[in-house]
């Protein structure tokens, strides 16, 4: 294209009220790349950069101008739209724009005469980062922001306890970190392996740390919603206070965080023992995780997936509780424990969201869902009236293998190729329009029980998050009519973005040798997925 502007030593920045966040992103992020200073300017310098609120435009939205006689103008519906539009100037200036330093000191940048007028089509456009069961420090978390900003995503679900980990400080209970932040072992694969990492694995998140981690996030227009798993998923919490466990029936002091993966039968008692730990457990975390950070922090996960009943059938003091409240039986038990927490965060002025298994037995009218199980509890919430987010494991579990054949390193679950993400609908055909509309949006989920570290994280996310990210914001054609190969065409511009992130990819063609697992088993399916 025909360069109509360049960017050089003397181009300035002027920021207009409300856009101050894009104003430090680009001075930090983009000149420090370049090598710009990006000097304060005047609105009307010729060749400048200025940033604008415009609401004429909706939220998110934005349109960037390049002329050659008047510089670039960034104009956003509101300071979210304004910094997308930064993010796509980010992408016109090249591979070089996403290094850290310039590696070409004093050349001009280039930009073609052009006009961007773009919105996403959906408001929650998220990625799930597993942090319990590998722990991934907190700069590992703020790189994660940062590669999520470039790809426009806006939400992420911090996925901060489960049986092998309890990753957040609680003030009030110490010993949630102090004994259920780290474990002895790691099983090596999947739960059918016999192989062992006999290192201890842990690590946990202060306070200020994630004070940090929101505030980080909100300058770039993300936010962060905690999960803290409950009912089920909670052995690391009941090894650190056996009395949360069903201790009629088990010996929970016997009890250590897990070392293996699955769904443990370790679950929390049903008592006011337990309501009382976790509202004090709630209490700090709505603190650390304010309601007007950004977007979606109203919303607070509680998880309530995958909770077996055996104990509680077992347990007399569950059996009694359940007859005291007049349930049914113990899936009515879980509703209840659910519909405590959906009260209590309300009357606090946040909305609860859980896995679809909260759908079991009516959830308040506040209450969201993320649909993981397939499309049908997302339908269903949908048309009970509830907020949804489609996160279904056939179409977006990254933790799947990205092709069949031995190479993938430690291959779970179905083959997911960058065509499948790419051609994956977040909204189903059986909705109404009205119905359609309590669909959120959608989110990626990066579980991480066989992503030891950072470059694991980066082989199963990437290239396919920048798929994903790519249908949760354009309004894309039915799957079957998706431009695959134009999407793969651009994906290899794409890749010297990455390259220059230092995002440790899945190249086109297959894994490095180092990006290997030989000998670690995994757990391939065969067959179709399941119907949604």
């Amino acid at each position: 294209m025909r360069c109509g502007l360049d960017l050089d030593d003397s181009t300035t920045l002027w920021a207009a009220p409300g856009t101050e966040s894009t104003e430090r992103w680009l001075r930090a992020t983009l000149g420090a790349a370049l090598g710009l200073p990006l000097r304060p300017g005047a609105p009307d310098v010729p060749g400048g950069v200025r940033l604008v609120l415009d609401d004429t435009l909706g939220a998110e939205a934005y349109r960037l101008d390049v002329v050659a006689t008047r510089g670039v103008e960034i104009r956003g519906g509101d300071p979210a739209g304004v910094f997308w539009g930064a993010q796509t100037l980010r992408q016109l200036l090249g591979p070089d724009a996403f290094r850290r330093a310039p590696v070409r000191p004093g050349t001009r940048q280039g930009l073609p005469h052009l006009r961007v007028e773009d919105a996403p089509r959906f408001p929650w456009r998220g990625v799930l980062l597993d942090v319990a069961r590998h722990f991934l420090p907190k700069d590992g978390v703020l790189r994660q922001l940062d590669l999520m900003a470039a790809h426009k995503l806006n939400v992420l679900h911090l996925h901060l306890t489960d049986d092998q980990g309890w990753r957040v400080e609680i003030r009030r209970h110490p010993r949630l970190t102090e004994v259920g932040s780290w474990r002895a072992r790691t099983k090596l694969g999947h739960r059918a392996s016999p192989l062992w990492d006999e290192r201890p694995h842990g690590g946990f998140y202060t306070q200020d740390d994630l004070r940090e981690i929101v505030a980080y996030a909100a300058e770039r227009h993300i936010t962060v919603v905690p999960e803290i798993d409950v009912p089920g998923h909670s052995q690391a919490a009941i090894a650190a206070y056996p009395e949360l466990g069903n201790t009629d029936i088990v010996d929970t002091t016997a009890l250590s965080v897990w070392d293996t993966w699955g769904v443990n039968p370790n679950v929390l008692a049903p008592t006011d023992t337990t309501l009382r730990f976790f509202e004090g457990v709630f209490e700090e975390i709505l603190e650390l995780f304010p309601a007007d950070a950004a977007r979606f922090s109203a919303f607070v996960h509680i998880g309530g997936d995958e909770c077996p009943k055996d104990q509680w059938r077992a347990s007399p003091a569950a059996q009694a509780r359940i007859a005291e409240l007049g349930l049914a039986d113990e899936d009515a038990l879980q509703s209840w424990f659910v519909r405590h927490f959906d009260s209590w965060l309300a009357a606090r002025g946040r909305r609860l969201i859980g896995w679809d298994e909260i759908l079991e037995g009516g959830l308040a009218p506040g209450a969201a869902v993320s649909s993981w199980r397939g499309y049908a509890g997302g339908i269903a919430a949908a048309r009970a009236g509830h907020d949804v987010v489609m996160c279904p494991e056939q179409q977006v579990y990254l933790d799947h293998r990205q092709a069949p054949g031995e190479d993938e390193p430690v291959p779970i679950g179905y083959v997911r190729t960058l065509e499948d993400v790419y051609r994956f609908e977040p909204v189903p055909p059986d909705l109404t329009g009205d119905q359609a509309r309590h669909v959120l949006g959608a989110q990626a989920n990066v579980w991480t029980e066989v992503m030891e570290d950072q470059a694991r994280v980066d082989y199963q996310q990437f290239p396919r998050l920048a798929a994903f990210a790519e249908v949760a914001w354009s309004d894309l054609p039915a799957p079957a009519e998706r431009d695959v190969a134009d999407f793969e065409r651009r994906m290899t511009a794409h890749y010297a973005r990455l390259d220059a992130l230092g995002v440790a990819y899945r190249p086109p063609a297959g894994p490095r040798p180092w990006q290997r697992r030989p000998g670690i088993l995994g757990r391939p399916l065969d067959g179709p997925p399941p119907h949604r």
